[in-house]
């Protein structure tokens, strides 16, 4: 599972709760990546849960006693149920039967699971794991809606081929996926919460033929590590995403494709003229062929010249019609930089440039760090060598700061 180290757990309680399905196994791997993020993490296992996989597994990795006896005399609190439940910023209840469902959607408390979580009373996640047909029954439907009408957040469950030899829905969601829903409740401030921020990532393409276009190195890493950290901190999220790009899906966000810079214009135009702050960390094209011929361009014997023209400049159309939107730009240079970004801060009337310089160790296209300067009308400020997660925050921070969202 992909690591996820730049967000902080630090101080938050999560109980896991594990249940008798065979998706079981996955859950060690959550509970590895929890306290890697510096939670503290407590886990409970039905009865049933333990023919899957032992305490073992769990006490090992989380260093702290793994509950299944709502009875057990050497647990550290007084009254199990009342203390841990208590302590817990979050429960985690993965994989969650058709049993526990049915059992937690009416109240029933009979085992230290159960018991917990009706006494609880911090946000709840449940991802019911179970066949096709069980997911599917009317009276497994009605009792997770039970549970979303009691305020309990349930984690859609994954299709394809099951334990069982069935084909359908009812797999528990990969591990990144359940850490992911776990970061949005317990990472960050939600200081985002009712705002709209649209965010574009990746590389533009031109074509030139069937075969062949204009592009550019953008990955759109760090895009997509602005989108992430918006949807951490409470956004309504849309990104704009290259069609080019290959990064991870980032969870609870609308992605809108683009292709070319015409595509990513008209996906703008549609989605960001009621947002509250457009970041375009997109890297546009500034020229494009001027035909697109209908077959594949053959080669010949001498040289092969292209015409070019002008692609639409989207900030450029965008910056001097703006009414309330925060409007931050991206500036790749290899010379004068902040020169050359404050120019494009004035011209295209935005709020901040993010410039870096590709030169530099550490930036630049396809890496997991970056070095930036930001550029603003009351001047410039340089930021060290961060990872991108951490200049995707500084960004919003500033963002905040200056506009106060």
């Amino acid at each position: 599972m992909k690591d996820v180290i730049s967000m902080n757990l630090k101080g938050k309680t999560i109980v896991l709760g594990i249940t008798g399905g065979i998706a079981a196994y996955k859950m060690p791997n959550v509970a590895h990546a929890l306290v890697k993020l510096g939670a503290d993490v407590h886990v409970l296992m039905t009865q049933n849960a333990t023919e899957f996989i032992t305490p073992l597994v769990f006490e090992t990795l989380t260093n702290r006693r793994c509950i299944v006896d709502t009875f057990d005399r050497n647990f550290q609190y007084d009254v199990a149920h009342v203390s841990l439940a208590n302590a817990a910023d979050l429960m985690l209840i993965a994989p969650a039967t058709a049993n526990v469902i049915a059992k937690m959607a009416h109240g029933q408390a009979d085992d230290m699971l159960t018991t917990v979580t009706l006494a609880a009373h911090c946000p709840k996640l449940v991802a019911p794991a179970m066949n096709t047909h069980m997911l599917e029954n009317p009276i497994t439907q009605d009792n997770i809606r039970t549970l979303e009408h009691y305020g309990f957040t349930v984690i859609p469950s994954g299709s394809g081929l099951l334990a069982c030899g069935d084909v359908g829905s009812g797999r528990l969601p990969e591990e990144s996926v359940l850490v992911d829903y776990v970061l949005r409740e317990l990472a960050c401030e939600k200081d985002l919460t009712g705002k709209k921020v649209v965010v574009s990532a990746g590389a533009t393409q031109e074509p030139m033929d069937p075969v062949r276009y204009l592009t550019n190195h953008s990955t759109g890493k760090m895009g997509y590590a602005v989108a992430r950290a918006c949807m951490l901190r409470g956004a309504e999220v849309v990104l704009l995403s290259s069609t080019s790009c290959t990064q991870p899906d980032v969870p609870f966000v609308k992605k809108v494709p683009f292709t070319t810079a015409k595509d990513l214009f008209e996906a703008v135009k549609a989605n960001a003229m009621d947002a509250d702050a457009l970041v375009m960390a997109a890297a546009v094209a500034d020229y494009r062929p001027v035909t697109v011929a209908s077959d594949k361009i053959k080669k010949k014997d001498g040289d092969l010249s292209i015409p070019v023209e002008r692609t639409a400049d989207i900030l450029g159309t965008i910056g001097p019609k703006k009414t309330h939107q925060f409007l931050c730009g991206f500036s790749m240079e290899t010379r004068d930089m902040v020169e050359n970004s404050t120019a494009k801060l004035t011209r295209k009337n935005l709020d901040m440039v993010v410039a870096n310089n590709l030169k530099v160790a550490g930036a630049g296209f396809g890496v997991d760090t970056n070095v930036v300067t930001f550029i603003t009308p009351d001047g410039t400020r340089e930021l060290p060598l961060m990872s991108k997660a951490d200049v995707a925050d500084a960004i919003l921070d500033e963002i905040l700061k200056r506009r106060g969202l």
